[in-house]
């Protein structure tokens, strides 16, 4: 290598030296600019809307620019609701998805809470704010998706330079596995929550396995009981369920007609109870076969809905690309089968309205994740609940080489976190998010960290609770 000498070289060092100070002053200068007009000066961010948050924390609202199609970026553009809760540029960030519509309002996510971080919240493409103008939902895949997580990174990650965390609830948690997958690099590590894997939804081992040792068994027979004897009284309870549908102006084009609407409910009943209930209070109020047919409608009405229009609206996007990539649960149905009249409406595509194009369901991409989880992933955190149905057909991430971790929480349905895992299992869990986070060991107890309670409102804020992860 040539030596620059003389003059050459005090000017290579005056040059160097200025060209340190300047970005010391930009850097500082930034420093100085508000935070919301930092962000807002990103290219196709627009900031929407300013929230007060605790402890003196920011929280915007905003909107950033993505391109329809990441393959094809001359295709056009949609906006996609982002939300930053800011705490400190010197802290790290968690990436937070729920796999649905984004949450207006600052809330702190467990992993949040864990690392004093700052958080990005992401709301999926075709849901809430977030959906493309055209009505053709082919992009609604799970490549699209974790680029659009990938873009948002990009854009936030000079302003937010430590460690960054992604995380998701249920269809989240897989959604931030899938934005693994695809860039394994944005991220220091994954913590999972009840996250899925249906690699071969025509499988109903695991699930079945699942339903038929959940809770116990008095109150999986009294679930099975109410299942049938609801389809029992189709007579009675159909023309009770057309009442019901003119007092709420409730309609039935996506599955067909008053007769299948009515079977979603108790085709689903036993599911959704062990997904989001359980509790021996839970188990107390399953009413008797021998109850009244309104008694009996009133409840499939309150603990699972009917897939009426206006009960699968918001939630299309999810039946599509559970149609099409992620799979549904597919579950024994022995004890009613000869009661069922719509057998399709065990598949997501029945809930898909019947405008949308839906192409054959491909289960490679769900394969692909999986494998990567299981063999390959690296600082993965998987947690899931003992007694939630979802946990039958688990990521399986259990390398000590890899720092990839699947945990259970005993007893937890599908509201599982951290908090509820065992003493053990917690202090792994803790350690390893605080390490990829950059941090040192948490100095508290292990059974205080956490703390979060479950709201479903904020995992996915919809009005029923037909299954769904």
């Amino acid at each position: 290598m040539r030596r620059t000498t003389g003059w050459l070289a005090s000017a290579a060092v005056l040059a160097g030296a200025t060209t340190a100070w300047g970005a010391v002053a930009s850097a500082a200068q930034a420093q100085d600019q508000d935070i919301a007009e930092r962000i807002a000066a990103i290219p196709g961010m627009t900031l929407i809307e300013e929230k007060p948050a605790e402890n003196g924390d920011r929280f915007l609202l905003l909107s950033f620019e993505q391109p329809l199609d990441h393959r094809r970026p001359g295709l056009g553009s949609f906006d996609q609701r982002i939300s930053v809760l800011h705490t400190d540029e010197d802290r790290p960030t968690v990436f937070h998805t729920n796999g649905y519509w984004l949450n207006p309002e600052p809330a702190y996510s467990e992993p949040t809470q864990l690392l004093d971080a700052n958080e990005v919240g992401l709301e999926h493409r075709f849901f809430g704010e977030s959906v493309p103008e055209g009505g053709d939902w082919s992009t609604l895949d799970i490549y699209q998706a974790a680029s659009d997580q990938h873009r948002v990174h990009e854009a936030l990650a000079e302003i937010y330079d430590r460690n960054w965390i992604s995380t998701g609830r249920s269809k989240g948690g897989m959604t931030a596995a899938f934005y693994r997958y695809h860039y394994p690099d944005d991220m220091d590590g994954t913590v999972a929550y009840v996250a899925p894997s249906n690699t071969d939804r025509e499988d109903t081992g695991p699930y079945d396995e699942a339903l038929a040792t959940v809770g116990t068994a008095e109150c999986r027979s009294a679930l099975e009981a109410v299942e049938r004897e609801v389809l029992l009284r189709r007579e009675e309870m159909v023309p009770l369920h057309e009442e019901w549908a003119e007092e709420v102006g409730a309609t039935f084009t996506t599955v067909g007609g008053a007769e299948q609407s009515f079977e979603v409910g108790p085709l689903n009943l036993r599911w959704t109870f062990w997904q989001y209930y359980g509790t021996e209070e839970d188990c107390a109020a399953v009413p008797e076969p021998t109850a009244s047919t309104q008694e009996l409608y009133d409840y499939v009405d309150a603990m699972v809905g009917w897939g009426a229009d206006h009960e699968l609206t918001a939630m299309a996007p999810y039946y599509y690309q559970a149609a099409t990539q992620l799979g549904n649960p597919l579950f024994s149905t022995a004890h009613i089968d000869d009661l069922l009249e719509y057998p399709e409406l065990k598949y997501s595509a029945a809930f898909v309205p019947p405008e949308v194009e839906l192409p054959a369901f491909d289960d490679r991409p769900m394969t692909w994740v999986d494998g990567w989880a299981t063999h390959m992933g690296t600082e993965l955190l998987f947690v899931n609940g003992g007694a939630d149905p979802w946990a039958g057909k688990p990521f399986h991430a259990d390398s000590e080489d890899r720092r990839a971790h699947t945990l259970v929480a005993p007893g937890a349905n599908h509201g599982a976190d951290i908090s509820q895992l065992t003493e053990e299992d917690r202090a792994l869990a803790v350690e390893s998010v605080r390490a990829w986070a950059g941090l040192p060991a948490d100095t508290r107890s292990p059974a205080a960290a956490g703390g979060s309670t479950y709201d479903p409102a904020l995992d996915h804020p919809a009005p029923h609770a037909l299954p769904r992860p």
